[in-house]
């Protein structure tokens, strides 16, 4: 019996792809990642009853690890960016999750979700709604971006005051390891589902022990597991919400301001964007986006101030003063808007997710990112590295987005510059690689650290890692995926 008949036994023959366009479709994205095909594709529809989801992955996991098949597990839809849905080995199975996409359970009391990996933002977000939740969001996410995909790659969110640790906003997860075994962890790892359900029960809290898969899965790029379902915090729906832009001619004064705001646990949403990445959210093309940020001012800091249940405009109201107050101190001035920019136009744009072209693709066509974390008090000098380090490459910095997101309340901070360029162009495509490959090495050496490596930027990672570390890592890949079947030669795998 061939791969692919024991593979149709475990999934049906419908479910089992190896067509030559499906193959050239999963073999590549928009990163300079080197193109391989899969073997096949398997299609995973999990099954109604969310207690027995997992059977079909895990008897793939199983069959792979008998057969020493490499897996790569998938649940967002196209377009891809960062090359890790991309087998680095040959015969790999791509195990495609996004037909498992129920919302399985919704708990307004507890502020609770729970849903399969297919599950997108722009399904989550209007069925949360209906309960008078919302989910907690990064930033503008593409229509088809998977929520457990986001959530598990630790993409930030845009509400630091919410951010309590790293793990947040997951809370309990269903997953099956790279030893086909299956674990549950926090309070869901009591009983079934229907029986916590029965009793009231929500999957709220993070884990019963010390021990904890989920840090462990978060950020590995399907190296140790694969998730089939995960329950995440909510945000409860603002009976008033308006967002405060305060405009700036460079980012010190901005991150002042962010400091003090996060001190005091304001607001709601909290980043910084300069004008391009601002012109790419409210803009629909590449001519719209250039006459836009040309009236935009060069940094924008922006603000969520919301109200909810009880004094909804006394809250809001005096959070907006208190606000207005810590950036007169500053120096700045606050408002609700910004020339052809308003505050209500952004808060659509952030919680009604890209249905059509992702904001990083409009101008070009094409998007290369990089993005590390670090603290609020060094951004501003990285970020006068890659504008020199652009400049050097003739790559016009009035083409170069920047966000800054503040984490875990403000200790620490995603930092991302995103270079557009036009993938029909060899020169311009080669030209954003090189700052691409220069600008991770220059910043790992100033200390940026890359918790999220992908691509090349691995290599600029692992190598700054003490060697004890990196040897601990392997150990760790080692126990809970023996055979390293589970997306190989990724990370320092």
């Amino acid at each position: 019996m061939t791969l692919k008949e024991e593979l149709t036994e475990i999934v049906g023959a419908d479910n089992v792809i190896d067509d030559p366009g499906t193959l050239e479709e999963y073999s590549k994205d928009s990163s300079f990642v080197k193109p391989l095909k899969p073997m096949c594709v398997v299609k995973i529809k999990g099954d109604d009853d969310p207690d027995k989801t997992h059977e079909e992955i895990e008897a793939v996991v199983k069959w792979a690890n008998d057969t020493l098949t490499p897996l790569i597990p998938v649940s967002s839809a196209p377009p891809r960016f960062r090359g890790d849905t991309i087998p680095n080995v040959g015969g790999a199975v791509v195990v495609d999750m996004s037909q498992m996409n129920r919302i399985i359970h919704v708990d307004y009391k507890e502020r609770v979700a729970l849903v399969e990996p297919g599950v997108t933002f722009d399904q989550l977000t209007p069925a949360l709604a209906k309960e008078g939740l919302r989910p907690f969001m990064p930033l503008m996410p593409r229509s088809s971006k998977s929520v457990v995909g986001s959530y598990m790659e630790k993409e930030p969110i845009l509400q630091p005051r919410h951010h309590w640790e790293s793990q947040d906003p997951v809370l309990n997860t269903m997953q099956i390891l790279g030893s086909g075994d299956m674990i549950k962890m926090g309070s869901a790892d009591m009983y079934t589902l229907q029986e916590q359900w029965a009793q009231k029960k929500a999957q709220k809290w993070f884990n019963m022990t010390q021990f904890n898969t989920i840090k462990v899965a978060q950020g590995s790029q399907g190296t140790i597991g694969i998730t089939c379902w995960l329950s995440m915090k909510c945000a409860m729906m603002p009976e008033i919400h308006e967002l405060l832009l305060v405009p700036s001619e460079d980012p010190e004064a901005l991150i002042d301001l962010a400091y003090k705001v996060l001190r005091y646990r304001w607001g709601e949403e909290l980043f910084i964007l300069n004008d391009y990445t601002l012109a790419s959210i409210m803009a629909e093309n590449q001519e719209d986006i250039n006459a836009l940020r040309g009236y935009l001012p060069p940094w924008t800091l922006l603000i969520g101030v919301a109200g909810f249940v009880y004094y909804p405009e006394e809250r809001v109201k005096a959070q907006q003063a208190d606000i207005e107050e810590l950036a007169g101190n500053c120096g700045l001035r606050i408002g609700e808007w910004v020339p052809d920019v308003r505050g209500d136009d952004i808060l659509k744009a952030l919680y009604e997710p890209s249905n059509g072209v992702p904001y990083k693709l409009r101008n070009k066509g094409g998007c290369e990112e990089l993005f590390f974390v670090s603290t609020l008090d060094k951004v501003e000098g990285f970020i006068g590295d890659i504008y020199s380090l652009a400049s050097s490459h003739r790559y016009p910095n009035t083409d170069l987005g920047v966000y800054i997101q503040p984490m875990i309340q403000g200790c620490c901070c995603h930092c991302e510059f995103d270079f557009p360029f036009d993938p029909e162009d060899p020169k311009e495509s080669e030209r954003v690689r090189k700052i691409v490959d220069e600008g991770s090495e220059l910043l790992a050496n100033k200390g940026a650290l890359f918790t999220r490596p992908y691509g090349k930027w691995s290599d600029v990672a692992y190598r700054h890692m003490n060697a004890q570390e990196l040897t601990a890592l392997k150990k760790t890949k080692h126990i809970f995926d023996p055979n390293n079947i589970m997306n190989p030669g990724k990370l320092c795998f």
